[in-house]
């Protein structure tokens, strides 16, 4: 392995999350176009999922670095990834990524990076740069807005302070989900993994996301740390042909629908849908009498059928209204056709920007960490609305038929089709100038280290 002559070479290690590591190497393509040699770090079962879309024109340019985390008896290598492990063992894939962290030490220490870029829970990986006198820096896939709240109000606890965007906020069932996330969170060398990280990043901090929606909070994010937060923009992935003929059969059913009479259904890859939850979603969809393609996901090693978790008689009943695909669709080219007019989505950041940067409106139906919070920025800027819950907390059909007809086709939803359409518009004409402020800041703190 080695870098180019008269290059700057980056070391990049985002969280073991497709969320994570999707928009990570989205950056490295966008910098290897301006002459960075990229070294991208992760698990061997991440790096064999991505390295379709390290295409010709990139291979030379961005190298995949295999980072080895101990075989536990409960955590074999194919479960070295958030996607599709079992919820119960998401705290032991943390710890093995820690543990794993001198064998990160040891890359660093074999490549000599002029850079690194870690993710939001690695503080050893800025630690173990900075012992070599290499800068790094963090980049966050969250939001502005949610790192303000959650990083430095929620886990700080400033009760004395008062949050200054009450558009954002948590409600109690979310907040109490989030509280028990971050204890479990916390581990033996690191009080706060969170804001150690945040804290280490060398001057910068690099966001995924935009002044265009998050300009006043990105200002905010600035003050709180005393570092400058540098936006990269929408960073959406290229579409990944996994498998072409599952993807003509849906582009073949869209193409018989009419203009934005359908939505795209998807929870992301890490949250799997109770019984309960996917009865109320089939409901809803169900009562909406609108087209719908629904991507469910299990567990990986469950053998469970979607016939076994769908309510009885459903697909029979939506006929050719519904598709039902099982792990895999291609969700950016099912956003970007004609017939797509809804986007029914968990919310994750990336799917997101995926929907502003394609100008499909979404009907929010968070599940957990940020997606409550991501939901109402959806809502704030005008992109989208959220299917309420109950007090409870639990789904509610009616609901979700309601808002998916209010935004795919009643007239009460045209300012949230009208808004998407236009801030759509305005994140393509941008192209990379975002990137090219990135650029600037990266030049300047490899040439002033």
């Amino acid at each position: 392995m080695g870098a180019k002559k008269n290059t700057i070479s980056i070391l990049m290690l985002p969280w073991l999350a497709h969320g994570h590591i999707s928009p990570f190497l989205e950056l490295a393509k966008k910098l290897t176009n301006r002459n960075f040699h990229i070294y991208l770090c992760s698990t061997p079962i991440n790096l064999s999922s991505i390295k379709k879309n390290v295409t010709k024109k990139y291979c030379e340019s961005i190298e995949l670095v295999e980072l080895h985390l101990p075989s536990l008896p409960n955590l074999p290598p194919h479960y070295h990834t958030t996607n599709g492990l079992p919820p119960h063992l998401m705290n032991t894939l943390k710890k093995a990524f820690e543990i794993a962290s001198p064998n990160f030490f040891k890359i660093i220490q074999t490549l000599n990076p002029d850079l690194v870029i870690y993710d939001f829970n690695q503080p050893w990986a800025a630690e173990f740069a900075s012992s070599m006198n290499i800068p790094a820096i963090q980049f966050l896939t969250f939001s502005a807005a949610i790192v303000t709240l959650l990083a430095l109000h929620i886990m700080f606890d400033k009760s004395g302070e008062k949050f200054p965007f009450p558009e954002i906020y948590l409600r109690e069932h979310e907040m109490l989900q989030i509280k028990k996330s971050l204890e479990e969170s916390k581990d033996k060398n690191y009080k706060d993994p969170f804001n150690d990280a945040l804290r280490l990043s060398r001057d910068i901090v690099l966001v995924k996301t935009s002044r265009d929606f998050e300009g006043k909070y990105i200002d905010y994010l600035s003050k709180l740390v005393s570092k400058k937060i540098v936006p990269v923009g929408s960073l959406v992935q290229d579409s990944i042909d996994q498998d072409h003929d599952h993807e003509e059969i849906i582009m073949q059913w869209l193409d018989k629908k009419e203009k934005c009479s359908s939505v795209f259904v998807s929870f992301g890859s890490e949250y799997f849908l109770s019984k309960e939850e996917m009865h109320e979603v089939a409901q809803g969809l169900e009562l909406s009498k609108v087209n719908f393609i629904w991507v469910i996901r299990f567990p990986q090693g469950e053998k469970i059928s979607i016939q076994d978790v769908l309510p009885q008689g459903f697909l029979e009943r939506v006929g050719e209204r519904g598709m039902v695909s099982e792990k895999w669709a291609p969700q950016a080219a099912i956003l970007q056709h004609r017939s797509t007019g809804g986007f029914v989505s968990h919310c994750g950041w990336s799917s997101v920007m995926e929907s502003m940067k394609f100008g499909v409106p979404i009907i929010a139906i968070p599940m957990q960490i940020d997606q409550p919070m991501n939901a109402r920025i959806v809502e704030y800027i005008g992109i989208g609305i959220e299917a309420l819950r109950d007090d409870n907390g639990k789904l509610q059909s009616e609901e979700i038929a309601k808002v998916i007809r209010e935004v795919v086709i009643e007239g009460s939803g045209e300012s949230v089709r009208k808004k998407t359409k236009e801030l759509s518009e305005k994140m393509n004409m941008k192209g990379d100038e975002e990137i090219d402020g990135v650029v600037e800041e990266l030049v300047a703190l490899c040439n002033n280290k």
